[in-house]
């Protein structure tokens, strides 16, 4: 069952039910037990008074001293039943002869012993009462059938039970009232949720709601602000992502512009080659913002086949080989030790393509960037060392921040750090950045040795 509403109608109405028969159980075995002692009693005192009468008489127990227990006060009518007829006697002398009997008692003997027993005589089960007088030398028997006890205590259960199965509907309807009246406050928070329109993420008054739905509404206040918040990061991007591309295609005109109209093969060359530095500009944000767009958005890479690290740096090395020779820059790696394979190389690779990148391009001519790969215990890291001029100390907290151009790099678009810290994190790894030692840059990727989940 999938409703709470229903959940809890069901819950209540089986815990009402339970004690309503557990109530019911009780009511049967007490009234059982109650009607069972005023019963007893009731013959207790006829044989008293049968013997008292008999006293009163001189001792003498004539025939019809038995039927004074038709005087015994008579019980309530019940169910259209007489039970004030029911009782027998019989008075039998200590020298075995029958003295007296009343109407339709039995010729045998009721009881042998004093107090209280059953017996069953005839093919009925009576329970008696023997009155023993030692004085007078008898013994009055007085008893009723256990037949019509169990019509009276059935009488009595029934007369109790019909009104509370009555009464039983008119609970489950109270029940639902209740559980439907009490989860109103969920009905009205869902209506307020449904009437929103998609823009408004303002958040829910929490003041007239009950206490169990207010960590509801904090949790969806909480939500509210992390989606304003990602909206206007998302907002941000796109401003600064049309912006960033607008000038190179700006200047790719422009360009085109001058080459057409170019008097002369020099003029015409030039604007030919800074179409293609634009071109380059463009494909290069163009590919940063792709990535950026895998890195926030990583998928579980449980099924991918895996890769070896050290084969992914060689292939993104060997695609900025051109770039760093174009900047007489030389890539010297370092893979030995402990192969180690990953599922995740669509994060990695970008990640390594933008430090190196970034370090080539911050490298001076003749310079050599050094990229490393080496396992130590249940890490694995990669290391990028440059001899470029380094990260200043007011840009360091803020390199990793999209579209945040440091002073060392104006000409940048600002994402490939913030590109490396995405994939970084959705990997479960982490990014450290330092000054090296005689100048220059050192970024390492600390990943684990195994990869655990993707971090979303």
């Amino acid at each position: 069952m999938n409703s709470i509403r229903g959940r809890l109608f069901v819950i209540l109405l089986a815990a009402t039910g339970a004690i309503w028969l557990s109530a019911v159980a009780w009511i049967q075995h007490s009234t059982r037990t109650e009607v069972g002692h005023v019963l007893d009693r009731r013959l207790q005192e006829s044989a008293r008074m049968v013997a008292s009468l008999i006293r009163r008489n001189g001792g003498i127990a004539g025939p019809d001293a038995a039927a004074l227990v038709e005087e015994a006060p008579a019980l309530p009518d019940t169910g259209g039943h007489d039970f004030a007829h029911q009782l027998i006697c019989q008075v039998w002398g200590f020298d075995g002869r029958l003295k007296s009997e009343s109407d339709g008692a039995p010729a045998q003997r009721l009881a042998d012993q004093a107090g209280f027993s059953e017996r069953a005589v005839d093919g009925k089960v009576w329970r008696v009462y023997s009155h023993v007088d030692e004085e007078l030398g008898i013994r009055v028997m007085v008893g009723d059938a256990r037949a019509m006890r169990d019509r009276l205590v059935h009488g009595v259960a029934m007369g109790l039970l019909v009104p509370a199965i009555l009464i039983l509907p008119l609970l489950a309807a109270l029940i639902w009232l209740a559980v439907r009246r009490g989860l109103e406050p969920l009905d009205r928070l869902a209506q307020a949720l449904a009437g929103r329109p998609a823009t408004d993420l303002g958040a829910l008054d929490k003041g007239s709601a009950p206490s169990e739905l207010r960590p509801m509404i904090d949790a969806l206040n909480g939500l509210f602000r992390r989606v304003e918040g990602l909206r206007e990061r998302e907002r941000s991007f796109t401003a600064f992502a049309a912006h960033e591309l607008k000038t190179p295609l700006a200047g790719l005109k422009t360009q085109a512009q001058v080459a057409a109209l170019a008097p002369d093969r020099a003029i015409r060359d030039r604007a030919l080659a800074q179409i293609a530095q634009g071109v380059d500009r463009t494909d290069r944000m163009v590919r940063q913002l792709l990535d950026m767009t895998a890195a926030e958005n990583a998928i579980d890479a449980a099924q991918a086949p895996p890769q070896e690290g050290a084969r992914i740096l060689a292939e993104v090395a060997d695609e900025l080989a051109g770039l760093a020779q174009s900047r007489g820059v030389a890539l010297q790696l370092e893979t030995g030790g402990p192969a180690w394979r990953t599922t995740q190389a669509a994060l990695l690779a970008p990640a390594l393509r933008n430090l190196l990148e970034n370090a080539i391009l911050a490298s001076p001519a003749g310079a050599v960037v050094e990229a490393r790969l080496a396992r130590e215990g249940g890490a694995v890291r990669f290391s990028v060392l440059d001899r470029g001029p380094g990260i200043s100390p007011a840009d360091r907290p803020h390199v990793t921040e999209r579209f945040y151009r440091g002073a060392t790099s104006p000409a940048g678009s600002g994402l490939g750090l913030s590109i490396v810290a995405a994939a970084v994190q959705a990997m479960g790894g982490q990014l450290r950045l330092s000054p090296r030692r005689g100048g220059g840059e050192q970024a390492e990727l600390i990943l684990p040795a195994a990869p655990g989940p993707v971090a979303r």
